[in-house]
């Protein structure tokens, strides 16, 4: 396997709001008026997501976790597009999407526990308007365009969001989600988290064209937006779920962005991708463009920021006690789930695992 470099030198027809240096830069098309109290907000969001991430991760090398697929660098795009979504939004995530999860009010114990083995996913997507997470790569925007049809046929003022990465744009069922939502004119904005690598290989192997450029050859616009910049994601994911709610949809955002961990905590990208690439993205990292930002303009002292990783170490220490103290299910709750009623076969299977569970403690006593 050959070590790839790919280059974090700016791109042509990006969207960005805020630069790697916390500067703020007008966008004819996309400009928003953001008030302090939302940079903020958004700060906080983007500081604590990774405090979880890095915790998560930390919880996964001890052996507490199965496997874990970090948003490290990845934060803007998702709380970006996560803040942008109304109540009523459905979100099609896949399984790397911890901060929309935050966004939508999904507890991070739902989330390690799921990767601890201990539920089937954690929280109820109707309440919370957020799906269970995807592992099939890609089929989640088949789900969404088919949600988003549905919200049609209802005459909902609502939209719906499919995440995905660029390396499930090279699946069938992304390019089939785009087929179905162009004929139909579903209200879903299909946002892709671009962070370069298809596990281990570089986008520019997987094709000639930017990604966005897709979008065209389907009959919808697409739009590419600076990743690692939280405004411009949030003030095109704002435009795009308008769009959509006023019957001009679908929309293709791409977010140009890159993922500074591993593809997940089973992968080793040291074997693929150069230490000096790494330092580059670093410089573009989107929390501390925010915050260059913040202290830039005077509208934060730092016992902002000390609040902030305070609250942050708070709610890593109760993620780390709470997914420590979960005790697994009993085996037998397998048979509860399989169905939304019981069948006699499933019921009298149940029986019979109890029964065979039971003569081993009988055994032992």
């Amino acid at each position: 396997m050959s070590l790839h470099y790919v280059t974090p030198e700016p791109v042509p027809d990006m969207v960005q709001l805020l630069t790697p240096e916390g500067q703020r830069v007008d966008n004819p098309e996309f400009e928003w008026t953001f008030t302090d109290d939302e940079i903020r907000g958004l700060y906080r969001d983007l500081a604590i997501v990774r405090r979880i991430d890095v915790e998560a991760m930390a919880l996964q090398r001890q052996g507490e976790l199965g496997i874990w697929a970090s948003c490290l660098g990845q934060e803007a795009a998702q709380i970006g597009s996560g803040r942008a979504l109304s109540p009523n939004d459905m979100a099609f995530p896949t399984y790397r999407e911890t901060g929309v999860a935050w966004c939508r009010g999904i507890d991070p114990l739902d989330l390690t526990a799921a990767w601890r083995g201990l539920n089937y996913g954690g929280w109820d997507p109707i309440e919370k308007k957020f799906n269970l997470y995807t592992i099939v790569i890609g089929s989640q925007t088949l789900h969404a365009v088919g949600y988003a049809m549905g919200v049609q046929k209802d005459h909902a003022d609502d939209a719906v969001i499919a995440y995905f990465g660029d390396g499930a744009s090279s699946q069938g069922d992304v390019n089939e989600a785009f087929i179905f939502a162009a004929s139909y004119d579903a209200p879903v904005v299909f946002f892709c988290q671009n962070n370069q690598y298809a596990i281990s290989e570089p986008f520019s192997r997987q094709s000639r064209v930017p990604l966005y450029h897709r979008a065209e050859g389907f009959g919808f616009r697409g739009i590419r937006v600076d990743g690692n910049d939280v405004l411009a994601c949030l003030a095109v994911t704002r435009y795009a779920l308008e769009e959509c709610r006023t019957g001009n949809g679908p929309v293709l955002v791409e977010a140009y962005t890159y993922r500074m961990s591993a593809h997940t905590s089973n992968d080793d990208p040291t074997r693929y991708r150069l230490a000096a690439e790494v330092e580059e993205w670093t410089l573009r990292d989107p929390i501390e463009r925010v915050k260059a930002y913040l202290v830039r303009n005077g509208h934060v002292t730092q016992s902002f920021f000390d609040e902030i990783d305070a609250e942050g170490n708070e709610i890593a220490t109760r993620l780390r006690a709470g997914t420590l103290a979960m005790e697994p299910p009993a085996l037998e709750e397998m048979f509860d789930w399989a169905y939304a009623e019981q069948t006699d076969l499933l019921t009298k299977q149940r029986k019979d695992f109890v029964d065979y569970k039971a003569s081993f403690v009988s055994e032992e006593a």
